[in-house]
C-alpha cells in the first residue's frame, strides 16, 4: 500500500509545485438557521403585536377583506367607550383626531399622493353586546367628516372557514 506525500510537501509527482486556489463556494447552513430562528421568533411576536382594545367581536363566514396599507382602528367597546387605536377619545373627539391622522398619514406619504380623508381605511370594531345604534352613530360620524373606506370589522366562528363565494351555476328548478 503506498503513500502519496505529495499534498504535504505540495508537489506533484512530476515534481511541479501545486496551485492552491481559493474556495469560492458560500457556506449557506449557517445562514437557513439563523433565517429560521428569525421566523420562529417573527412568528412568535407578530400575534402579540396587534394587541388592542379587548371586544368581543361578532362572529360571521364572511370572507376577509385584503388590504396593503395599515388602517386606523375605531373600536367601540360594551360599555359604548370610542378607542382610536388604543388611545380613549370622546364622541365630539373622534372626528377632528381622524381628520388630523389622515392629514398627517397623507402628508407623510410620497409629495403629492392626495390622501386625506377619502383615502385613510378605517376599521370600526364593536363589541357585540353594545347596541347596534351605537355602532352605527359612530360610522355615520366617520363618513359625514369625508372618511369613504370605512368597515365593520367581525371575526370567523373557531371552527370555521370563511365563505367563499359560489361559481355562478343555474339553479334547479323547484318541485312542484
Amino acid at each position: 500500500m503506498g503513500v502519496s506525500l505529495s499534498h504535504a510537501t505540495g508537489r506533484t509527482r512530476g515534481g511541479r509545485r501545486r496551485t492552491l486556489r481559493p474556495n469560492a463556494d458560500i457556506n449557506v447552513t449557517p445562514f437557513v438557521d439563523v433565517m429560521l430562528v428569525l421566523l420562529i421568533v417573527f412568528m412568535v411576536t407578530a400575534p402579540l403585536l396587534t394587541v388592542g382594545v379587548p371586544v368581543d367581536l361578532p362572529q360571521t363566514r364572511a370572507q376577509n377583506i385584503p388590504t396593503k396599507e395599515q388602517p386606523l382602528q375605531v373600536t367601540i367597546d360594551a360599555q359604548g367607550q370610542i378607542y382610536v387605536q388604543k388611545k380613549q377619545v370622546a364622541m365630539e373627539d373622534l372626528v377632528p383626531m381622524l381628520t388630523a391622522i389622515a392629514k398627517a398619514q397623507s402628508q407623510g406619504a410620497a409629495a403629492g399622493s392626495g390622501g386625506g380623508p377619502a383615502e385613510t381605511r378605517i376599521f370600526v370594531f364593536g363589541d357585540q353586546a353594545l347596541a347596534y345604534g351605537r355602532i352605527m352613530q359612530v360610522m355615520g360620524a366617520i363618513t359625514s367628516a369625508g372618511f369613504t373606506r370605512v368597515a365593520l370589522i367581525s371575526e370567523t366562528p373557531k371552527g370555521q372557514a370563511a365563505l367563499t363565494p359560489a361559481p355562478a351555476t343555474a339553479a334547479p328548478a323547484p318541485r312542484r
